[in-house]
């Protein structure tokens, strides 16, 4: 029996969140464990609670089914959490803990601690959280449309396989659910490579206005809600940005700033190359991630912003540096 089986007996009712500005490996692992349980456990009614995912995982089975908040009263014998790096990262899920008899968080962050949760398993050294539950999963248990959410959340967490997080146990995953038939070259090309001309043209003035700190060490980009709006963007068509400014050369640090919808405040997401934890910058600003992907959420213009964080950038160089 599967550890996921073995915590699945006598539930009835069972709800699936995440965190705030669910990305791939976030929306991955959700659907792939909704899939899995009405594959497999029909005598269960699960449903999954998000803030609206990015358009580009619509293809995603059970992506239409995705609510932001239960219906009053809602009582659940389990709530399982994903991706979550800390219970307080469920924001508008949240009405949800106290309504589940159950906790079971499933996660990857080294910031996770399990606090609040009744069973917890964590790997920091995984490269996702979708890497996580397939271990956790039955794997003559995985449907097409289970595998094919999972292998999603793996690409996306791993930038197709680039990152340093990505392992030999994370190819061989990789490789099962590949086995399912999913259409896995597709998923690559359509979720991660193509975008809209919109997109496109944005990425662009993104590229072209970027400006370079520290002796080229700190690459820095920037969208407010006006350029979004006059290309008729939402702030979740700029996924792929902060990656595509990594590849500028010498650069070990990396920002991409975006103001959100609601306005006067600013997404900070940060990518390093090779030794400088941007996970810790993120954290003095209340947000978090990973060694070499995170991300933050900082109130202000976007020059208090910028404020904020170089000096936190000029001292992770300066400090991580190698020896």
């Amino acid at each position: 029996m599967s550890r996921i089986e073995s915590l699945l007996q006598g539930v009835r009712t069972a709800a699936i969140s995440g965190h705030i500005n669910p990305d791939g490996d976030c929306v991955g692992s959700c659907l792939g464990m909704l899939c899995y349980l009405n594959d497999n456990h029909p005598e269960i009614q699960a449903e999954v609670f998000l803030q609206e995912p990015a358009p580009m995982f619509g293809f995603l089975k059970g992506s239409d089914q995705i609510r932001l908040r239960p219906r009053d009263g809602q009582i659940f014998d389990i709530l399982i959490l994903l991706d979550i790096s800390d219970i307080n990262r469920v924001k508008e899920g949240a009405v949800l803990i106290p309504n589940s008899r159950k906790i079971l968080c499933i996660d990857h962050h080294a910031t996770n601690d399990g606090h609040g949760c009744d069973y917890f398993f964590n790997d920091p050294d995984a490269s996702s959280t979708c890497e996580v539950l397939s271990r956790m999963l039955d794997p003559e248990k995985i449907s097409y449309d289970c595998a094919q959410a999972l292998y999603t959340g793996i690409v996306h967490d791993t930038g197709v396989f680039r990152f340093s997080c990505t392992s030999p146990d994370t190819m061989k995953i990789a490789g099962m659910l590949m086995s399912r038939g999913i259409p896995f070259t597709d998923i690559i090309t359509d979720t991660f490579y193509k975008k809209t001309y919109a997109q496109n043209v944005m990425l662009g003035r993104v590229l072209a206005g970027a400006e370079l700190y520290f002796d080229g060490k700190f690459v820095l980009g920037s969208a407010t809600r006006k350029d979004r709006a006059d290309l008729g963007l939402s702030s979740k068509q700029l996924d792929g940005i902060v990656n595509q400014l990594t590849n500028t050369k010498d650069a070990e640090v990396t920002a991409f700033i975006y103001e959100i919808d609601s306005g006067n405040e600013y997404k900070v997401s940060l990518r390093s190359w090779k030794y400088v934890n941007v996970s810790k910058v993120c954290m003095i600003f209340g947000g978090g991630g990973h060694f070499h992907a995170a991300g933050c959420l900082i109130k202000g213009s976007f020059e208090e912003v910028k404020a904020l964080i170089m000096p936190e950038i000029g001292k992770a160089l300066k400090e991580q540096r190698p020896r």
